[in-house]
């Protein structure tokens, strides 16, 4: 068999995967599990199987890197940058607060629970920025193994799971107002999928202002994904794995095709049905992705990590809603 049919089957593997997952997600009320983590979870189980068959390494090892950037470029269409401006003030002061708090407690935890730095990273970058998306955006940056990976993502969406359900409920019972709400689903819960579910549950106008501060922070996945491309070579190049950083061979060049994307949907040129269909087929490469992550990760390996890193996502989430809830409650009386 060739090397590039070789290719073909492992990648069709992964595609077939991702399928199954939209058909299943499609079978379960609201679809809280949402297509990505399901592909994921379908891959983990499928492994032990096939990870015994050589001729689908070379395709899975091909879409868990090729196909993930191309649904994180193509993710850019559903953003632009006048989103920013029309999130408004509010939205971004708050994102200090939860950015800070996101990555101050995944620092404290790291040291408590003497979790290795990259598993530590995801967990903070999962809940500050936008859930797996950004856990598989992250990942292949600094090297992180594809446990790590699924354990980020698979602890992001069981907390999601339990926010889309409890939030709507407690912003009624506390009473809080559809821009009160918007902005703390928008700034707290990770996943895109879950801040749409839980902010139009409590209302429409709810639902738009959370959908859009859920896409301002998106956006800053540009500088971490930077930042820590430019940290891991420092770490390699002082351990002597690497003689010195150097730019060119760090900087993940994908992210010029995301703001590329953000540019061409902030210019208005693409029409709403193009940016609908574009934003399906992202979501489909994701998916296609994260199946084939899923086949090069073991369920053992996976729970082989242990209960300390859960027990920490737990912490950096629960910080982040708490600092979120006062902090827009702060600014909506304070800020002009």
């Amino acid at each position: 068999m060739t090397k590039k049919n070789n290719h073909v089957i492992g990648i069709l593997l992964a595609v077939a995967i991702a399928a199954s997952a939209y058909g299943i997600n499609a079978l379960i009320p609201s679809g809280i599990l949402g297509e990505t983590l399901i592909a994921l979870l379908l891959g983990m189980l499928l492994n032990p199987l096939l990870s015994r068959f050589d001729l689908f390494e070379n395709g899975i090892d091909w879409a868990s890197k090729y196909i993930l950037r191309a649904g994180i470029i193509m993710a850019g269409i559903t953003l632009s940058f006048s989103q920013v401006i029309h999130a408004g003030k509010y939205a971004l002061i708050l994102l200090v607060f939860t950015l800070g708090t996101s990555f101050g407690m995944g620092y404290i935890c790291k040291r408590v629970f003497k979790i290795n730095w990259k598993l530590a990273s995801l967990l903070s970058v999962s809940t500050a920025i936008c859930g797996g998306t950004a856990v598989a955006t992250l990942g292949p940056t600094i090297r992180a193994k594809n446990r790590d990976i699924a354990y980020a993502i698979s602890a992001t969406f069981i907390f999601d799971i339990i926010t889309v359900i409890a939030f709507p409920w407690i912003g009624q019972l506390l009473g809080m107002s559809d821009t009160s709400f918007g902005l703390w689903v928008g700034t707290s819960v990770n996943d895109t999928s879950s801040v749409v579910a839980a902010g139009y549950a409590f209302s429409d106008a709810a639902g738009v202002l959370a959908t859009i501060v859920k896409l301002t922070r998106t956006l800053f996945i540009v500088p971490i994904v930077l930042i820590f491309s430019w940290y891991y070579a420092r770490k390699e190049a002082s351990a002597g794995t690497v003689e010195k950083v150097k730019v060119h061979k760090i900087f993940p060049w994908f992210i010029l095709g995301f703001l590329l994307m953000v540019g061409i949907r902030t210019t208005g040129v693409v029409p709403l049905q193009a940016v609908n269909s574009i934003s399906l087929l992202s979501k489909f490469c994701l998916a296609t992705a994260l199946a084939a992550i899923g086949l090069k990760t073991s369920l053992k390996e996976v729970k082989g990590v242990g209960i300390k890193p859960m027990i920490a996502g737990v912490i950096i989430d629960s910080s982040v809603v708490i600092v979120a809830f006062f902090a827009q409650a702060a600014i909506l009386r304070f800020v002009p």
